[in-house]
């Protein structure tokens, strides 16, 4: 009955009794469960650990850029493990790591929580960061909250400054080549 609608008679389960067949194009069904099964893989999320490397004296403004990358890669659903490497007489002041990954895991707060508190790992403090369950996944180039400083308060000053001497600047120039 199969050959004469040029189709394939596939048991489906054979371990069932009777056991059971179907009659269908065994090539076109083959290629539907490739097709299925390439489609969930492509629904599937997988989450990557990020490691951020630091030192005990790494300056403040290098840890806020690593801490914003962590940031980012926190919103974009990853892990970040930040590790903290020591060197000779740095072993002795672990305590000032300490605090400088209490101070990393503050600031990443609102997007992420501790996973795994610091912890020392031969010569390595290690912790591990993950974005706070509930929370929806960004896309990538997410950029974490503009802090209000001084800086940027002296920054827009600056600007409206420059923006309002241009016009005086360009009136003095002109005038005093034609003075002698």
């Amino acid at each position: 009955m199969a050959r004469e609608r040029g189709l394939d008679l596939v048991e489906v389960a054979p371990q069932e009794r009777p056991p059971v067949c179907r009659i269908m194009d065994f090539g076109k069904f083959k290629y539907e469960q490739k097709k299925k099964q390439q489609e969930s893989r492509k629904k599937q999320h997988v989450i990557h650990v990020k490691e951020i490397r630091l030192r005990p004296k790494t300056d403040k403004h290098d840890i806020e850029i690593k801490t914003k990358r962590a940031w980012s890669f926190l919103d974009e659903g990853h892990k970040v493990q930040i590790s903290m490497n020591f060197r000779g007489r740095e072993m002795a002041h672990r305590e000032l790591a300490y605090e400088i990954m209490k101070k990393i895991a503050a600031g990443l707060g609102e997007v992420g929580k501790v996973e795994r508190p610091p912890s020392m790992d031969g010569r390595r403090m290690i912790m591990i960061l993950m974005r706070k369950p509930g929370m929806a996944v960004k896309t990538k180039g997410a950029k974490p909250p503009k802090e209000k400083g001084k800086g940027s308060e002296s920054a827009k000053a600056a600007k409206a400054a420059q923006k309002t001497e241009s016009p005086q600047v360009a009136q003095k120039t002109e005038s005093s080549p034609a003075d002698p």
